[in-house]
């Protein structure tokens, strides 16, 4: 994963505690409190892509109504990015893991 340009910019709250977690083996940093979402989006333009079409996503409606952010966690579990805070160490994938997945919708 290369770094891109950060989809958001923080303006506010910028005085939480630090986390460091990753993206597809690739360190990246959060501040305590955020969404997976959040902090995927401040670091990078997309959370994953289209299983149909292969196109970039970044979540739609930030509310966990669309089902637009599905991620997957390392250990096979699969979550949504907007409904799901951000843990230190925390590895989250931006692609099915091979194998079934533990927490399908």
């Amino acid at each position: 994963m290369s770094m891109m340009t950060a989809q958001f910019v923080r303006r506010a709250e910028t005085d939480r505690p630090a986390i460091s977690f990753s993206v597809d083996g690739e360190p990246v940093s959060a501040l305590k409190g955020d969404t997976v979402l959040t902090a995927m989006l401040c670091n990078m333009r997309r959370v994953r892509h289209l299983e149909f079409t292969g196109d970039p996503r970044a979540g739609f409606c930030l509310m966990a109504a669309c089902q637009d952010c599905w991620i997957w966690l390392a250990d096979g579990g699969r979550v949504r990015a907007c409904a799901t805070l951000v843990l230190e160490g925390m590895n989250v994938l931006t692609s099915a893991p091979d194998g079934p997945w533990q927490n399908q919708p």
